[in-house]
C-alpha cells in the first residue's frame, strides 16, 4: 500500500518545482503602440460602452479617465461607479451592455505560465500604414461577405480586393510573388492555410459524438443584410446600447461564404471547433479508415488512441486519465480559460486597441464634417474601397458589420477566439500526426447545401488544423469585429500558453515520456 503521508510531501514538491521553473522565466516587457498617450481624444483606443459626443463620436474624457481609474485599481466599487456615476454611454440600464470581464486581467492561474508572463508586440498604431492596410482589408471583407469561397478567382469584388490589397505599402497578409491572389485572399501564412479549399476539413466532415453523428452544416443568416451602417446606429453601438435590429436566419449550409463563418464564430462555444476536430481525429472514422491513423506513436493495444511522439507505449496497459482520449479531449478545452486570462490582461491592461467599427466611425465623421480631422495613413484614403463602401445604400464610410450589436464590449487586441484557437490547435498538434494526409477531402458545393470531392494538392492534418485556427480567427475579422493582427498575434499568444501547459504536464506522469513534438504557426518545430 502506498505511503499517503509521503505522497502529500511529494505532491507539494511537484507543485513547488513547477512554480519555481515558471518563476525563473524573466518577466517580459509589455509594449503598446503609444496611441493612448499620443491622442488626448483617445481616437486610437477602444471607448465602446462609454459616453460619446453625439456629433464627433469622440469619447467624453471624464468617462474614459474613470474607466482607466477602475482598471488601475481593480476595485469592485470603482467598476460599479462607472454605472452609478453616469460614465457608461447607454442611459437605459435595461438596454445597457456591460464591459466583458475586465478584472480577468488580474486573475492568477495554477497551470502553465502566469497570465502576465507572455507579451504581445505593440498593435499597429492608428496612423500607421499597417493599420490602414488592415482597415482596407476589413472593408473588402465586408463587401465580399456573401461571395462563395469557390468564386474568389472570378468574382469582381474579390478580384478587386486582391488587386487593391496588393497595391498597399504595408499589407501583411499572404502573397504570391508580392501579390495577393484569390488563393491567398483573407487567409494566413501558416503552413497549409493557402492550400486547397478556404474552409478546413474539420469544419466540414461529419463526426461521431459517441453514438450520435454531428451534421456540420450551420444555421446561417440571410445574405445582403449588414448592420451599424448609419450614424445613429453607430452612435448607439459605441455607447453600449443593445441593438433593435435582429438577424434573419437562413440555411442550414456548410460554411461556403464569409457570412457563414462569421455566424459560426458568433454563437460558438469558444473551444467548440477544436473539440469536434479532436473527436474526428480520435474516432478513426475520419476520414473513413478503420482505427486511428493519426497517432504519433504505436499503440500496442490497437485501440486507436493517439500517443505523443515522446511516449514509448506499453504492452500491459493503455492510457485513459493520462495519455488517453479523456486526456486529450479535456486538455483541448481546458487551455481555453488559461488562454483567455492571458489575453484579457493584454486587452484591458496593456493595449486597449479600438475596434474596427470605432475606426470606421472616425472615417465617417471626417467625411461628414468635411475636414481633415484625423491622421489616417494615405493608403486608406487612396484605396478604392472607400468609394465602394460609400456607394452602398447607407451612403457612409462606416464599416458594415455582420452582427446587429457589433463587437463585444471589450477591447480589440487581441482576439479571444484567436487566442483559444492558438492554444487548442497547439494541443491537437502535440498529440496527432501533422504529416498524415487526409483521405477523401471534401468542399461545399456552389449552394452550400452539400459537399463534393476536393481535387488538388494533398491536405495534411497539420495544415488543416492551422487552417481551422485561421478560419475561426479570420471569421471574426470577416464579421467586422477584429483586425488581422488581433487574430495572428493572438494565435501566437495562445500557442505559447499551450506550450507552457504541456511543459508543466511533462512532469506529472509515471509513464516513460520524453515530451511532445509539434510545428508552430511560423513553421518551425519544437520539442516540449
Amino acid at each position: 500500500m502506498p505511503n499517503h503521508h509521503d505522497r502529500r510531501f511529494t505532491a507539494r514538491q511537484v507543485r513547488q518545482e513547477a512554480a519555481e521553473l515558471e518563476f525563473l522565466e524573466p518577466q517580459p516587457l509589455h509594449p503598446n503602440n503609444g496611441d493612448e498617450a499620443r491622442y488626448s481624444n483617445r481616437i486610437g483606443n477602444s471607448t465602446k460602452g462609454l459616453g460619446h459626443d453625439p456629433i464627433t463620436g469622440e469619447v467624453i474624457p471624464a468617462d474614459y479617465n474613470a474607466m482607466l481609474s477602475a482598471l488601475a485599481s481593480g476595485n469592485h466599487a470603482d467598476f460599479d461607479a462607472l454605472a452609478t456615476n453616469g460614465h457608461l454611454g447607454c442611459n437605459d440600464p435595461a438596454k445597457r451592455r456591460r464591459f466583458v470581464n475586465p478584472r480577468s486581467a488580474y486573475a492568477y492561474d495554477l497551470q502553465g505560465a502566469d497570465p502576465h508572463q507572455f507579451a504581445m508586440r505593440a498593435a499597429p498604431a492608428f496612423a500607421s500604414a499597417e493599420e490602414a492596410g488592415e482597415m482596407v482589408e476589413l472593408y473588402w471583407m465586408a463587401l465580399a461577405r456573401d461571395v462563395n469561397f469557390l468564386d474568389y478567382g472570378t468574382n469582381a469584388i474579390t478580384m478587386a480586393a486582391a488587386a487593391d490589397l496588393s497595391s498597399l505599402s504595408d499589407f501583411r497578409g499572404p502573397k504570391v510573388s508580392g501579390n495577393v491572389t484569390a488563393q491567398t485572399l483573407f487567409r494566413d501564412h501558416y503552413p497549409g492555410c493557402t492550400t486547397g479549399p478556404y474552409i478546413s476539413q474539420f469544419l466540414l466532415q461529419p463526426v461521431n459524438f459517441g453514438s450520435q453523428t454531428l451534421d456540420m452544416r450551420i444555421h446561417g443568416n440571410a445574405a445582403g443584410i449588414d448592420f451599424v451602417t448609419i450614424f445613429p446606429d453607430w452612435l448607439n453601438d459605441i455607447n453600449g446600447c443593445a441593438p433593435t435590429a435582429t438577424l434573419t436566419p437562413a440555411g442550414p449550409f456548410f460554411c461556403h461564404t464569409g457570412r457563414d463563418i462569421s455566424q459560426y464564430v458568433h454563437v460558438d462555444v469558444l473551444f467548440q471547433a477544436y473539440f469536434v476536430a479532436c473527436l474526428n481525429l480520435l474516432s478513426g472514422s475520419y476520414p473513413g479508415d478503420d482505427g486511428n491513423p493519426y497517432g504519433k506513436a504505436i499503440d500496442h493495444t490497437g485501440t486507436g488512441v493517439p500517443l505523443p511522439s515522446g511516449f514509448t507505449g506499453a504492452l500491459a496497459d493503455v492510457g485513459f486519465g493520462t495519455f488517453g482520449a479523456p486526456t486529450i479531449l479535456t486538455l483541448v478545452c481546458e487551455v481555453a480559460t488559461r488562454a483567455l486570462k492571458h489575453q484579457w490582461y493584454q486587452k484591458w491592461s496593456v493595449h486597449r486597441r479600438l475596434r474596427p467599427e470605432e475606426f470606421g466611425g472616425h472615417v465617417e465623421v471626417q467625411r461628414r464634417l468635411g475636414t481633415a480631422t484625423y491622421p489616417f495613413h494615405p493608403d486608406l484614403l487612396a484605396s478604392g474601397v472607400l468609394a465602394r463602401i460609400k456607394a452602398l445604400p447607407s451612403g457612409t464610410h462606416l464599416l458594415p458589420l455582420a452582427y446587429p450589436e457589433g463587437s463585444p464590449v471589450h477591447t480589440a487586441y487581441g482576439s479571444g477566439h484567436a487566442t483559444v484557437a492558438g492554444a487548442s490547435v497547439t494541443v491537437l498538434k502535440a498529440f496527432f500526426d501533422e504529416s498524415a494526409i487526409i483521405q477523401n477531402p471534401m468542399m461545399p458545393n456552389a449552394s452550400g447545401t452539400g459537399l463534393v470531392p476536393y481535387v488538388g494538392p494533398p491536405l495534411r492534418v497539420g495544415g488543416e488544423l492551422n487552417k481551422l485556427a485561421s478560419n475561426i480567427s479570420q471569421g471574426r475579422n470577416i464579421a467586422g469585429v477584429h483586425w488581422r493582427t488581433d487574430a495572428t498575434e493572438a494565435n501566437k499568444l495562445g500557442e505559447e500558453v499551450a506550450i507552457s501547459i504541456l511543459r508543466d504536464m511533462r512532469h506529472l506522469c509515471r509513464e516513460p515520456f520524453a515530451g511532445y513534438s509539434l510545428t508552430r504557426f511560423d513553421g518551425t518545430t519544437i520539442n516540449v
